[in-house]
Order: C-alpha cells, then sequence, then structure tokens
C-alpha cells in the first residue's frame, strides 16, 4: 500500500450502532478510511442522522446506498442481522479482498454447532473454515495471514478474556462447570426499538432475559477447545440487562485443579496479558474502581480483567468489563484489520475512555 493512501473501507449496514461506531474510528484511522456505507432504509441520508456524534466530520457527511448499489473496496465490514451475511459471503467476498464480519454468522466453527445453537444448517459451510475466529488476544497469529475475520459475541468476548489466563495456564477443574453471570447495557438490544426497549418498560429494570442457553456459550467453549483439544466444557451463561446504554461485565465462577494463592492468579493473569494492548488488570486495594467497570470503558477498546479467590483457595470468581459496541465488536473489528494489515494494533483505538 502506498504510504500516502489509506485503504478505502465499505460499512454494510452502517445505520446501526455498531455500523457507527466504526464509522468513528475511521473517521480518524491513520490507514483506514470509510468510503461507501449501505443501508436499506436510509437511502440518500447522510450518515450524521442516525449518528449524529458524526457532524461536521468526513465520516459524517457519507450518503447511505442501496446494498446492491455497493462497489469494489479494499475492507467490506459486514454489520447485518444474523443469517444475512452468510446468505451474502459470495458477494461481498467478490467486493472486497478483506472481509470483516461482525454477526454471528462465522463465529463457530463447527457446523454441528452452529446448528445447535441457532436452529438451522449454516447457509454457507464451506465459508467457516475461512474465518478466523476475530478476537486477536485468543487467535492473533491466524488473523496475521487470514482474509476473513469474524465478529465476536459481545458477551462471548468478555467472558472469554475474564477466562483466558486460567484456560491457558490449565488451573481450571475438568469436572467442574463455568458459571458465568453477564450484565448488560440496553445498546446490546440494537438501534431497532421494540416494546421491551420502551423508556417506561426499560428505565430501572433488572431483566434476565436470557437466564439460560444464551448462543454465547458456544463460543466460550469453543476457545476452551481451542486450546485444550480434547476438554468437554461446560459453560451456562446467564444475560441480565440493567440500567446502563454501554458496557458488558461478566462474573465468571470458576473451580480450580488444587488450591491456589492469589500469587498463583496474578502469575497466570500476567503470562497471558503482558504486552496485550487493550487487556488491563484491575485488582486494586486503592479508589473506589478496584475491579473492572464498564462505566470507565465507554467508547474505549479497552478490557478490563480481574478476579477475587475464595477462601479455601480452589473458587475464583473472575470478572471482565467492555464497552460492547467498542471490544465487543466495533473496536475489535477494527483491532483485527490492524493485525490482518500488519499495522500498529492500536492505530485508530486510542481513545481511552470517560471518567466520571
Amino acid at each position: 500500500m502506498p504510504a500516502s493512501s489509506k485503504l478505502r473501507c465499505l460499512i454494510v449496514g452502517a445505520s446501526g450502532y455498531t455500523g457507527g461506531e466504526l464509522l468513528r474510528i475511521l473517521n480518524s484511522h491513520p490507514h483506514a478510511e470509510p468510503a461507501q456505507i449501505t443501508s436499506r432504509t436510509r437511502v440518500g441520508e447522510y450518515a450524521h442522522v442516525p449518528h449524529p456524534n458524526l457532524r461536521g466530520t468526513p465520516a459524517g457527511n457519507l450518503q447511505f446506498i442501496r446494498p446492491e448499489d455497493a462497489q469494489p473496496a479494499d475492507v467490506a465490514f459486514l454489520c447485518l442481522p444474523h443469517g444475512e451475511a452468510s446468505a451474502q459471503i459470495a458477494r461481498w467476498a467478490s467486493l472486497a479482498e478483506v472481509v470483516i464480519d461482525l454477526s454471528a454468522d462465522f463465529r463457530l466453527r463447527d457446523t454441528a454447532s452452529y446448528e445447535k445453537w441457532y436452529g438451522s444448517p449454516h447457509p454457507a459451510p464451506d465459508w467457516l473454515s475461512r474465518f478466523v475466529y476475530g478476537l486477536p488476544e485468543l487467535t492473533r497469529q491466524d488473523l496475521r495471514t487470514a482474509r476473513y475475520a469474524s465478529g465476536v459475541g459481545c458477551n462471548a468476548t468478555a467472558t472469554i478474556l475474564a477466562l483466558l489466563p486460567l484456560v491457558r495456564a490449565d488451573l481450571l477443574d475438568p469436572h467442574q462447570p463455568l458459571i458465568a453471570d453477564v450484565k448488560v447495557g440496553s445498546s446490546e438490544g440494537g438501534a431497532e426499538s421494540s416494546p421491551a426497549s420502551h423508556h417506561p418498560e426499560r428505565s430501572g429494570a433488572v431483566r434476565s432475559y436470557a437466564p439460560a442457553g444464551h448462543r454465547h456459550a458456544a463460543e466460550v467453549e469453543q476457545m476452551i477447545r481451542m486450546i485444550q483439544p480434547h476438554a468437554t466444557p461446560r459453560v451456562h451463561m446467564t444475560v441480565t440487562s440493567i440500567e446502563m446504554v454501554r458496557g458488558v461485565l461478566a462474573t465468571v465462577h470458576a473451580f480450580l485443579r488444587q488450591p491456589a494463592q492469589e500469587k498463583d492468579l496474578w502469575k497466570a493473569f500476567r503470562a497471558c496479558y503482558q504486552g496485550e494492548p487493550f487487556v488491563r488488570i484491575v485488582k486494586s486495594n486503592v479508589g473506589i474502581f478496584r475491579l473492572p467497570e464498564p462505566k470507565l470503558l465507554a467508547g474505549s477498546n479497552w478490557a478490563d480483567v480481574g478476579f477475587a479467590l475464595d477462601a479455601d483457595g480452589q473458587k475464583v470468581t473472575l470478572l471482565c468489563a467492555i464497552d460492547n459496541l467498542m471490544k465487543g465488536a466495533a473496536g475489535s473489528a477494527v483491532q483485527c484489520l490492524n493485525v490482518m494489515m500488519g499495522w500498529d494494533e492500536r492505530a485508530g483505538l486510542e481513545f481511552v475512555g470517560l471518567h466520571p
């Protein structure tokens, strides 16, 4: 790529929240720029209409076109409802050499697992092996030579990053289940309104909308098998919507093979995340934010992880906080692009969050 040029990006389905976040990130990315945006409902409108934070920016002044009018680009980001990206993947791959899908369509490698969790056969099974699971902390080496990257579920991202140090260190009791209690903000429901998101119904609610069987548990089990091929993990995930717009906090209850001390967990976490550009270990004895807190991560690509060990040394509570629209979606997608293109992994993702 010539030093003076930027990769031209096509964002398919750019009127939603993740599309808006991609526009915000790429608006100031040093090596890539948004060039085309599609929408079925906002053709001819400017991007700053659904994304008013982009007023006065080059990204905000782009106009939506119909998906069928999209032209070739260097990179295609697919922000489509479940099932649509896989049904149309051949077309998008013909328009862009690099495709990053933010939906659930290419997250699971196994067709039987996909059918179990999503209720129907995969529309494009031959494409599953072409996609690399888009979590750099887990698959960075494969992403470096990939052309296609899948999205990662936001709840799966937080749960995986909480568990990853102990899985890699082989500290978990294989005979015990993993219990993930995930609290999420309202933006996880997407930009389209529904009776459940109506303000009088939503405000002040603590609603466990997926008390059992959440699909993102499949991604966590897949992660464990990627690292320990003979493992038979059991992950039980509950997702509860709380009074928050952005954010995910995963609280994972796990049991260790044998009693451990805090220093053993510190060793595992530091070994896993030393040098990671977007993961911070948050376990402090001072201040009011002593463990991971989603509020501090709004708009950033950071993932904050922490842990607490029970007195018996065998039960551990693992925590991870992220912004679901960033590290849980658009931010991670751009991080994948940076890895795939050999750029600085932090490019375009330097925003550090807000306080208060």
